[in-house]
């Protein structure tokens, strides 16, 4: 399983990257808010789902843990495959689509093509126990950006931290030095989140 691809970015489609990993360009597929923070010819860090089909093999990408977890928690759903999945997480940031689920709202969940009112029912039936209406600290609004942010984030975790945590820490640093490069921010994450752990 392909659970993640680095590398550069060589074309960004409507619905697709393809990123060169060792000589090989994979296509995978996401969402506008992430084909959107890519550039052609910079480099990124996406994390994957691999769905494998009878017919087909297909990349899923994702900067950042979270929804990537959404994107697999909506395909246990009868009735959700990827192509909603990717929908709802195209249409619903990782924090309001937990807040929906958590808080029943199935209202919010049919503004996404595809999703009519007996789907949302049922997504918020099956789901509002598994999620959290949010993650504790997180920035509305503030998404870590991809490759520096995604990388330290990842490090932080690896470090004991909680992925929230991590998150807030890392998108306060970006707000404040939007150009820093992983190592220095790192280092301003780890400063800021030393007192608290």
């Amino acid at each position: 399983m392909i659970a993640s691809v680095s590398g550069e970015v060589i074309d960004i489609a409507l619905d697709h990257a393809v990123v060169e990993c060792a000589g090989v360009g994979y296509k995978v597929l996401a969402t506008p808010p992430t084909l959107g923070s890519l550039k052609r010819g910079g480099h990124v860090r996406l994390l994957t789902s691999m769905m494998v089909r009878e017919d087909s093999m297909t990349l899923y990408g994702f900067t950042d843990p979270e929804a990537r977890d959404l994107f697999g928690l909506l395909q246990t759903v009868t009735g959700v495959g990827p192509r909603l999945a990717m929908a709802t997480l195209a249409v619903l940031e990782p924090d309001s689509l937990r807040r929906a689920l958590a808080e029943s709202d199935a209202k919010a969940l049919t503004t996404v093509p595809g999703i009519g009112k007996r789907v949302a029912e049922r997504l918020v039936v099956e789901l509002r126990d598994k999620v959290t209406a949010g993650s504790a600290g997180a920035v509305p609004g503030a998404p870590v950006a991809a490759g520096a942010g995604a990388q330290v984030t990842e490090a932080l975790v690896g470090l004991g931290f909680t992925e929230g945590a991590a998150q807030k820490a890392v998108a306060a640093v970006l707000a404040d030095d939007p150009g820093a490069d992983s190592s220095s921010l790192l280092r301003s994450a780890l400063t800021a989140l030393g007192p608290r752990r």
